[in-house]
């Protein structure tokens, strides 16, 4: 069971940052927290929340807006 193949679309949701919607509104004030994690030295930024409140596009901007070394996974569906 645990020998199974991944299908390649699926490892692709799981670990690429999604593109920037166009129509998204940009919300600074919730980028500034996540940089000061690793102004700070952390080395690990979590994002949590309930399903439908925006984590994975406030990642994708967060990684789009500056020079942060980031790796995305979910753990969702």
């Amino acid at each position: 069971m645990y020998n199974v193949c991944m299908p390649e679309t699926l490892l692709r949701k799981k670990l690429f940052v999604p593109p920037l919607r166009p129509n998204m509104v940009p919300l600074p004030r919730l980028i500034e927290p996540l940089n000061q994690g690793p102004q700070l030295g952390y080395k690990l930024t979590l994002i949590s929340a309930p399903a439908g409140f925006g984590k994975t596009t406030q990642a994708g901007e967060w990684v789009c807006s500056g020079p942060v070394r980031a790796g995305l996974a979910s753990n969702g569906q």
